[in-house]
Order: structure tokens, then sequence, then C-alpha cells
């Protein structure tokens, strides 16, 4: 009874919580307009010299063309899933490991605790964008599963860290005292007391995470180190700098992925806030 009422608390306040029906409305969108507007355009039409040159929007294409005949529309609908793949893979990878972690640092402690803490403090100290160049120009053929598992490596110190210190909080309630004297085992009461008790925070750290892992994609990809010939909208962005479709008045090029990237990063947001909220009473601007 008491998971049901748990269950049914979170639905409600799901419902009521203006910030995470925005952001689900707002991811919702941006994943029918990938699944749906492959109904409406020919995976040709990004190939190379598919379409005439920098034609500008028109009831032709929608979206115009690029310098190298690509009709863009296209590049859109083929190359969201895509970057949303990277993310999700970047996110998922190390908010997985960072988790792990982070539960086993924080009921444990002592030296395993010591260990983990340490290794994550050090990679933290470590410049993100610094490393994902040096390590995806050893990378010869670049892949959305690669770029995912490269940004994936560097993703996991963050959540470690913030689950551990949640860990280190609940690990002091009654409830685990009580589940000790019971007889469970320290895994036993990982997965049945304190892992429930953590969802809202590892699913808002999962949405933060997936944001991040496609921040850094993007930032690989516009230094020209992401999958060459796979469209994403990184890549789209790459190739539009490459080409001076800025400085070319190409506006149409450039603005479409911008705009696309900014509403995502806008939905995956207002997620982490309403999960945030969730997660942390004294967020909460009205009773549950």
């Amino acid at each position: 009874m008491e998971v049901i009422k748990k269950i049914s608390t979170g639905a409600n306040f799901v419902r009521e919580n203006k910030y995470l029906m925005i952001g689900f409305a707002i991811t919702i969108v941006i994943i029918l307009f990938s699944i749906l507007g492959r109904l409406f355009v020919n995976p040709d039409a990004i190939r190379m010299g598919a379409n005439p040159l920098n034609q500008p929007p028109s009831s032709q294409y929608p979206l115009g063309t690029d310098t190298m005949g690509k009709d863009i529309l296209t590049l859109m609908v083929m190359g969201t899933p895509r970057t949303l793949e990277i993310g999700l893979l970047a996110g998922g990878i190390g908010t997985l490991i960072g988790v792990l972690l982070g539960f086993v640092a924080g009921y444990y402690r002592g030296f395993v605790d010591n260990i983990i803490r340490s290794a994550a403090d050090v990679m933290l100290t470590i410049p993100l964008l610094v490393m994902l160049i040096i390590i995806a120009t050893f990378v010869r053929v670049m892949s959305i599963e690669m770029i995912g598992f490269i940004i994936a490596i560097f993703s996991w110190p963050w959540p470690t860290r913030t689950m551990r210190s949640q860990v280190l909080s609940l690990r002091e309630r009654k409830f685990i005292h009580l589940a000790k004297l019971s007889g469970l085992g320290g895994f036993e009461i990982i997965f049945k007391e304190l892992l429930p008790n953590l969802l809202p925070y590892i699913a808002a750290g999962f949405v933060g995470s997936t944001s991040a892992g496609i921040l850094a994609a993007i930032g690989l990809e516009m230094l020209g180190l992401g999958p060459q010939h796979i469209p994403t909208l990184g890549m789209t962005l790459y190739w539009a700098l490459f080409h001076t479709a800025v400085m070319r008045g190409l506006w149409w090029w450039w603005m479409p992925p911008m705009v696309i990237l900014i509403i995502t990063f806008v939905g995956l947001f207002l997620i982490s806030m309403g999960l945030d909220e969730f997660a942390n009473p004294r967020l909460r601007r009205r009773p549950m």
C-alpha cells in the first residue's frame, strides 16, 4: 500500500508541476519531429549534390539547401535523433556508473569511500573538453556510439559525488537502522531502501547528464571531431561554420539546428527543475 501511495503521489505531482509538464511536452514534440518527420522526407536528399546548391527556404525546400546540395529539413529530421542518442548514451552510462559508485562509497565508507571520492575529485579537476579532444583525435572512425562512450568516460564523477552525499545523509535515518536490525545485508539495503528513495535525484541527474552529453558532443563536432559522414545537429553546424555560412548570409543553414538545440535544452532543463522540486521538498511551492 505504501508503494502504491508513493506512485499515486508522484503521479499527482507530475500533473500539477508546470515545469515537468511543459518540459515533457517540449521533449515529446522534438521526438515526434524526429519520428514523424521521416514520413515526409526523402533520406537521399542529404546526399551531396542531391539538390540545387544554396537554395533559400521555399515550398520545395522548406528549410533550404546547403553548399553541398543537402536538404536542411532532411538533415534536421535525420540528425536530431542521432544527437539525442549521443546524449542518452553519455548520460545513461555516466549516471549508471556514478550511481553505483556513489551508493557504494556513501554506504560502506572507509577505504572504499576514500578511493572513489579521490578518483572523482581528480576527474573533476581535469579539463573535460581538452581530454575529449585528445581522445577523439586518436579514434580513426568516429561513430554515434563511440562519441557517446567517450563522453561517458568523463561523465561519472559528478553523479558519484551527488549520490554519495545523498546516501551519507540517508544511511543515518531510522529506517536504515531498522533495516539493519531486521537482518538485511548491505546490498539489500541499497536496492530495497536507499534506491527507491533516491530515484527522483537519479532521474534529475540523468536528465542533466544527458544535456551535458549533448553539449559536449556539440563541442567536439564543432571542432570537426564528430562522425564526419553521419548527419547530426553538431556536424551540420560544423559544416556551416566550415563553409562560412554566417558570412555568406546562408542563415537557413545554421539557424535550424541552433533552434532545435535551444528547444531541446529548454525542455530538458524544465524536466530537471520539475524533478528537483519532487526530490527536494524545500523547493516545492505547493503541498502534494
